[in-house]
């Protein structure tokens, strides 16, 4: 029997390359006579770079860039086609894994780094950016990608704002007549892992600002200046960009590309699937199973794993999901056939992702093994 294994990585725990592994090997030791096809996936978030790497070769570089509070990180970056094409992390560069969870701070947190990256991709000869967006300690509008590319950002005294904070606070005006010439004519393709809008209660201050370390005053400073960035770009542009999907993907990352530089926003995870060649050998299987630190209803918006569970969907195969944790099962499966918890018993969040592997990998043999009995 054929199963294609396709997880997600387990945030903090484990990537998606050893969760297929582990996968893989409790389905061996199983009763079942099983071929695994394992295709690790990524949905523009965490290990995104790997995942391309892995399937499309290239060359991984790394430059010293700010981090998301200003601080020297080394963030890598991959060249594709003798360098004419460039993938992006934006987590690599400005990402809440390179922040203590401590002092995550969204209204100083900005995204300058992953500015400085794509610059260096582009003076290597990129003329296409190809940037994930998943994982990122930022609420800035892409304002910090901004001044990186050489805007001027005024507050309402028409003085500059400073780098390495966030500029979305002060923001009264931009002006982009100094961006670098060399990003003329590069083509931005902007991998997103959500659905959600730039503004409102399920926009980028709402949802992600607590997740970056903001509380309930801090969501609404923010999302009041984001409405203020919307109108300016609005004035300056003609166009409201504020609804199209993935807008409020990493702080409204999207709007500001696709507003200066035409950028193309795509599902990060469909994207990819594309690349891999997934769907011809999905249909070939007898069994999808794909996999998530946590499942809940974002997974539903965007993320891999209902990507991967769409693509079975439509080709009439099963697909089984197993998580960290679940919430609202009936949710769940519409989409996934079964959702299965891999957690053994009551358990501290540490000890639980420590034990990552050997749940998974003993989940995937009882799977095995009842498979094998039908």
């Amino acid at each position: 029997m054929k199963i294609v294994v396709a997880p997600n990585s387990f945030k903090g725990s484990l990537d998606a390359f050893k969760v297929a592994k582990s996968i893989e090997n409790g389905l061996l030791q199983s009763k079942l006579e099983v071929n695994c096809e394992l295709f690790p996936i990524a949905d523009g978030g965490d290990h995104t770079l790997e995942v391309f790497h892995s399937w499309l070769g290239g060359e991984i570089r790394h430059r010293a860039v700010p981090g998301p509070l200003g601080e020297k990180v080394t963030a890598e970056w991959l060249s594709l086609e003798n360098g004419r094409t460039a993938v992006i992390e934006m987590a690599k560069a400005s990402g809440m894994n390179l922040v203590d969870k401590s002092n995550l701070d969204p209204l100083k947190a900005n995204s300058f780094g992953t500015g400085e990256l794509i610059l260096e991709a582009v003076m290597h000869g990129a003329e296409k950016i190809i940037l994930g967006l998943g994982g990122s300690a930022t609420v800035d509008g892409g304002l910090g990608i901004l001044q990186a590319f050489g805007a001027e950002l005024l507050d309402s005294n028409g003085r500059q704002i400073d780098r390495y904070r966030n500029p979305l606070l002060e923001l009264d005006a931009i002006s982009t007549g100094k961006f670098d010439p060399k990003l003329s004519g590069i083509h931005f393709t902007i991998l997103s892992d959500v659905e959600n809008p730039l503004l409102g209660l399920n926009g980028a201050a709402h949802i992600f600002g607590p997740q970056k370390g903001a509380g309930p005053e801090e969501v609404e400073l923010l999302e009041k200046a984001m409405q203020k960035f919307n109108k300016i770009l609005i004035r300056k542009t003609g166009s409201d960009l504020s609804k199209i999907e993935g807008a409020g993907a990493a702080g409204g990352i999207a709007v500001a590309l696709k507003s200066f530089f035409n950028a193309t926003v795509v599902g990060g995870v469909d994207f990819l699937l594309e690349k891999m060649n997934f769907e011809a050998s999905l249909k070939t299987a007898r069994y999808l199973i794909t996999a998530e630190g946590k499942a809940d209803a974002q997974t539903l918006q965007g993320k891999g794993p209902f990507g991967v569970a769409e693509k079975a969907r439509s080709c009439g195969i099963p697909s089984i999901i197993l998580t960290g944790k679940a919430d609202d099962f009936n949710q769940l499966n519409q989409c996934f056939n079964m959702v299965l918890p891999i957690t053994n018993g009551p358990m501290t969040l540490q000890k639980a992702m420590d034990r990552t592997a050997i749940d998974l990998e003993e989940t995937a043999r009882q799977i095995g093994n009842l498979l094998a009995a039908v």
